[in-house]
């Protein structure tokens, strides 16, 4: 059995990540959906289903290759934006930020050095603040 269902995949494209992320929607809808008891959920559920298996046994490969990479590259934004956040607040225990008051270049300082005089990287312009 194994041997056959192998056979009837060559050809096809499978699994991939959008797959698994539409696949994890389907259930978290279901579990939502035992606690709301909506009948609009049972048909996203559905189709939802639905269209993981159409993708998974689809013979046009580039297509799903091109969807699958349009999801990794919005997830990516996402979780890009929310590192470049937490790092941005883990950094803020030991720097301050400052903004050049001209060009408006912002420019990392170290904390506790006390009241210095800062120069703009991109423009040069000097300026005094505490750190």
């Amino acid at each position: 059995m194994r041997e056959k269902f192998t056979e009837f995949m060559v050809g096809r494209y499978g699994i991939d990540n959008y797959s698994k992320f539409l696949l994890g929607s389907a259930v978290t809808v279901m579990v939502l959906n035992l606690f709301l008891r909506i009948g609009l959920l049972n048909l996203l559920v559905l189709g939802l289903l639905a269209y993981v298996y159409v993708r998974m046994f689809s013979r046009n490969i580039q297509k799903r290759y091109q969807e699958n990479r349009g999801y990794l590259e919005f997830k990516y934004k996402i979780t890009s934006f929310f590192v470049k956040e937490k790092r941005r607040m883990e950094d803020r225990k030991v720097n301050h930020i400052y903004t050049c008051p001209s060009c408006k270049q912002k420019i990392r300082i170290p904390r506790g050095k006390g009241k210095i005089c800062i120069t703009c990287p991109k423009c040069r312009t000097e300026f005094t603040k505490k750190s």
